[in-house]
């Protein structure tokens, strides 16, 4: 029994990043769409910055309490474009590691605000599995796959290495010490 091909293994994560970027999408594209419906005043988002004071202690909380919510439409806005700019990065293969980074930087942040970082149930979520998918993008060269960032990798060729051999007359006897 033979191991599949580095073909075949590329191929599977070219469909890992593209699939990672369509779930990334399906999660941004609503918030644009009915951007009334999430963001603050009356929107989503302004309930779930209630939920996460109530389930969250500590710095995380005072971080909640004094920054996301007197600016919560900034930060509003800076989770659906973070979501949209990494659901492209990845489903186009573009700059996909700084996309992948941002795409655990993003679920690992709900988790929190959620309390769920530290239970086991927190990490039965599609946040913790959209966080697990984007560090399998962000450690392994998926953008490089059926992505942009392997044209742009292909165009820059690097010089090829030639060994050269430099002929030396041969040695007469023994070459250890008696």
């Amino acid at each position: 029994m033979s191991l599949p091909s580095s073909r075949t293994y590329a191929g599977v994560l070219g469909i890992v990043r593209a699939l990672t970027g369509a779930m990334w999408l399906i999660h941004a594209i609503p918030k644009f769409r009915d951007g009334a419906s999430f963001l603050p005043p009356n929107g989503i988002f302004a309930q779930y910055l209630q939920h996460g004071i109530a389930s969250t202690t500590g710095p995380y909380h005072d971080f909640m309490v004094g920054v996301v919510v007197p600016n919560a439409s900034l930060f509003a806005e800076m989770v659906r474009v973070g979501e949209l700019l990494v659901g492209i990065s990845l489903l186009l293969g573009i700059f996909t590691r700084l996309g992948a980074f941002f795409g655990v930087i993003l679920p690992l942040n709900y988790m929190a605000a959620r309390g769920a970082l530290g239970t086991v149930s927190g990490w039965g979520t599609v946040d913790a599995a959209l966080a697990l998918l984007s560090v399998l993008n962000l450690v392994l060269p998926t953008g490089r796959i059926a992505g942009i960032d392997g044209l742009r990798r292909r165009a820059v060729r690097r010089p090829t290495v030639v060994a050269e051999v430099v002929p030396e007359r041969p040695m007469n006897g023994p070459t250890a010490p008696p």
